[in-house]
């Protein structure tokens, strides 16, 4: 079966799940991407430079595109009826929260949810088939439509809920590492356990908890080592300027690894992985710190208590910034207590292996387009 990969936002974990995919599954997929920056464009114009580019559409037996273009205008440009797409969505711009400039805002908050949102769903609607990266996404994504049919004045499209119920499901993005046992946990510093964030330097990561709780730490004398990774727009906000500053005796690596080797070979040396996150569909970065033996501690929210064991929550789980603090303290003073729980947390990510998933999205392609 051949595949026709579109990506127009290949950066980061989009592009690292483009090449999962391609890598791991049995079909030949094709891969057509735009570089990752100027996503409100891409969300607008994707569509047009894919349409452009592609000389023979009917050699395809599958379509599968992400969440950041309008599905819609390429499905009409290409005058594509017979040949199933599948729409993926790894984030959608219906539920991703408004920066908090925007907040108090009203005709830029009606601005976004309206022109982007409505663009994801109109592109659901054009699909063949629609896959979530969790169920958290999906049923936020739900809930989003009931809100924003109430604030349309008339003609309101009660029916386009049901259509997109009808045709959509959840997928777990494949994650980039080995399915079999790994070896995991030779931190070079037992006394003082390395911290690593691994998420993008932006404000939806919330990072000005994450450094709080590591302030609180600090003035109590706990010992700990960090490592500030992940990818960074633009220039260093002034928060990531002032930790630089403020944790200049525990920082060990500062900034983003371009090379995949490098970033496995820094979380080797790891102990413990925090998230703060206001906004994560998967967590993708969370995921593959665990299964490399991290012990995680991530707030009871978003997509965590779903992709976490259940019966592990109560440990890895926080409620509030305080709770963290006093959490991520008891780790770091009692890290050599915390061997079984790493192993076992550990074990259970290996089901997000690409080489577990792979099968299930072929099975997918498989059933959609009838090739096999």
């Amino acid at each position: 079966m051949q595949i026709l990969f579109l990506e127009s936002f290949f950066g980061g974990s989009h592009m690292d799940f483009a090449l999962g995919l391609k890598e791991h599954s049995k079909h030949e997929i094709d891969i057509l991407s735009l570089p990752a920056r100027n996503w409100k464009w891409r969300m607008h114009g994707a569509a047009l430079e894919f349409a452009r580019q592609i000389e023979n559409i009917d050699k395809y037996d599958l379509i599968f595109a992400t969440d950041m273009m309008n599905l819609a205008d390429f499905i009409a440009l290409l005058h594509i009826k017979a040949l199933p797409v599948i729409l993926y969505f790894h984030e959608n711009q219906l539920t991703y929260p408004l920066p908090p400039e925007q907040k108090s805002d009203k005709k830029k908050r009606q601005k976004k949810d309206l022109q982007f949102g409505y663009t994801n769903i109109t592109s659901a609607l054009s699909a063949t088939k629609v896959f979530f990266n969790s169920k958290f996404q999906f049923d936020e994504f739900i809930l989003k439509i009931d809100e924003l049919l109430k604030i349309i004045p008339d003609f309101k499209p009660e029916w386009i809920k049901d259509e997109i119920l009808m045709k959509s499901s959840v997928l777990y993005p494949g994650c980039r590492f080995p399915q079999a046992s790994v070896e995991f946990g030779q931190s070079d510093i037992k006394s003082s356990p390395l911290i690593i964030w691994n998420h993008r330097w932006e404000w939806d990561k919330n990072p000005d908890d994450f450094f709080w709780v590591l302030s609180v730490l600090k003035e109590k004398n706990i010992p700990f080592k960090l490592a500030l990774l992940g990818e960074k727009p633009g220039k260093i906000s002034g928060n990531f300027k002032k930790a630089k500053k403020d944790f200049s005796d525990e920082i060990m690596a500062f900034g983003y690894v371009e090379s995949k080797n490098e970033y496995i070979a820094l979380l080797k040396k790891g102990a413990i992985v925090v998230s703060t996150s206001i906004q994560e569909n998967f967590g993708i970065s969370i995921v593959e710190a665990v299964r490399m033996g991290y012990i995680p501690v991530l707030p009871n929210r978003l997509s965590y208590p779903e992709v976490m064991p259940k019966n592990y929550l109560n440990e890895i789980l926080y409620s509030d910034k305080k709770e963290l603090a006093v959490k991520l303290e008891n780790i770091l003073l009692n890290y050599s207590d915390y061997s079984d729980l790493r192993k076992e947390l550990s074990l259970s990510m290996e089901k997000y292996s690409w080489q577990a998933m792979s099968k299930q999205y072929d099975m997918e392609f498989e059933k959609l387009s009838g090739v096999y």
